[in-house]
């Protein structure tokens, strides 16, 4: 095959910030894609509807003149979430989930959860409301092994919250494990996942051999080739429980090449292109539009996109950075060659 036409996709976890990194990076994800939820922790984190509405504008007003593409709004659950945001999240158009981080797990989940149970009232209101809890799914104890961290929270946490709350809508975001996929094949209908690309196209070895990656240093952080091939198999299953959701996370390239680099890859420069070599590699290129473009629509009751989007089979050079001036992100596969490209709206 040496192209393909899918209904236009949509993102279902990205990080595009603010400011001057947004204005950056906003136009990848919108060229490729017709809606994305937003991510909400930026510093400070968007809490409430007031905030989250403030943020839309600003990435709105930082899209191409011509775009067409439409952020959906997420809050940060926090320990001060109140019952009536939650009711004024059911009454928006624009804001469809409550985000939860555990405290502490990735890059600015400071003002996270550190106890499920101090915001049991809160989970109750969002189960009434249809409301989806979209979950950062590891434990944060130092003693547990960083490669462990979402098989345990599973156990010990995810499986407590369901049996306590059995309606909730629940995305467990960027699964990296085939404990993971066992856990949400397994689950009732209103419990899915996202994969993002580099989990589908690397195991831990791309991270730590030759020398580290610190562009390939994500979290959950890239696990064992079990784990891959477990998420190989569940993207490409045609399991609507499973859709796409990039997890694109740029950072300033220094912040990621330093002595404590953070967490994140940016792939939105090229997200559909990734996921096509991922699927192709698994001869499952006609998968690709259940797990891209109508899953995920489906799960958050939202209609699929009527547009087309279509890659070819070209060869092109993926460049070192992306940004100007004080900016410059460098993407997943810089100065890599990718075999897919988008060539066609």
């Amino acid at each position: 095959m040496t192209k393909i036409t899918l209904t236009q996709p949509d993102d279902w976890h990205v990080h595009v910030r603010n400011g001057a990194m947004l204005k950056t990076v906003i136009a990848h994800t919108a060229r490729q894609f017709g809606r994305a939820i937003i991510m909400p922790n930026l510093k400070p984190p968007v809490t409430t509807v007031k905030q989250a509405l403030s943020y839309r504008k600003e990435i709105l007003n930082a899209l191409p003149a011509d775009s067409t593409f439409q952020p959906l709004m997420t809050l940060y659950l926090t320990n001060q979430t109140s019952v009536a945001e939650v009711k004024q999240v059911a009454e928006s158009a624009f804001v469809h989930a409550f985000k939860l981080y555990p405290a502490g797990a990735t890059t600015h989940s400071e003002a996270g959860i550190s106890t499920l149970v101090t915001v049991y009232p809160i989970l109750e209101a969002m189960e009434k409301y249809n409301i989806p809890l979209l979950i950062h799914g590891e434990v944060t104890d130092e003693v547990c092994d960083i490669f462990d961290r979402e098989a345990i929270f599973l156990e010990k946490i995810l499986t407590g919250l369901i049996q306590q709350f059995p309606a909730l809508q629940i995305v467990l975001e960027h699964i990296t494990t085939k404990e993971a996929v066992q856990f949400v094949e397994s689950a009732a209908k209103n419990i899915a996942a996202t994969i993002t690309p580099q989990h589908l196209l690397y195991n831990r070895n791309a991270l730590l051999v030759g020398g580290i990656r610190p562009h390939h240093y994500c979290l959950p952080i890239l696990k064992r080739e079990s784990h891959r091939l477990a998420l190989v198999k569940a993207a490409t299953s045609g399991n609507p429980k499973f859709f796409l959701g990039t997890d694109s996370a740029p950072h300033l390239s220094h912040l990621k090449e330093t002595a404590c680099g953070c967490a994140g890859c940016y792939t939105a420069h090229a997200a559909l292109e990734l996921y096509a070599e991922a699927f192709e590699k698994a001869g499952a290129l006609d998968k690709l539009e259940g797990f891209a473009s109508f899953y995920g629509a489906d799960f958050y009751q939202l209609p699929r996109n009527t547009k087309t989007i279509t890659l070819e089979k070209q060869d092109w050079l993926v460049p070192d950075h992306y940004g100007e001036n004080d900016i410059s992100v460098t993407p997943l596969k810089a100065n890599e060659m990718l075999a897919w490209k988008v060539s066609a709206f």
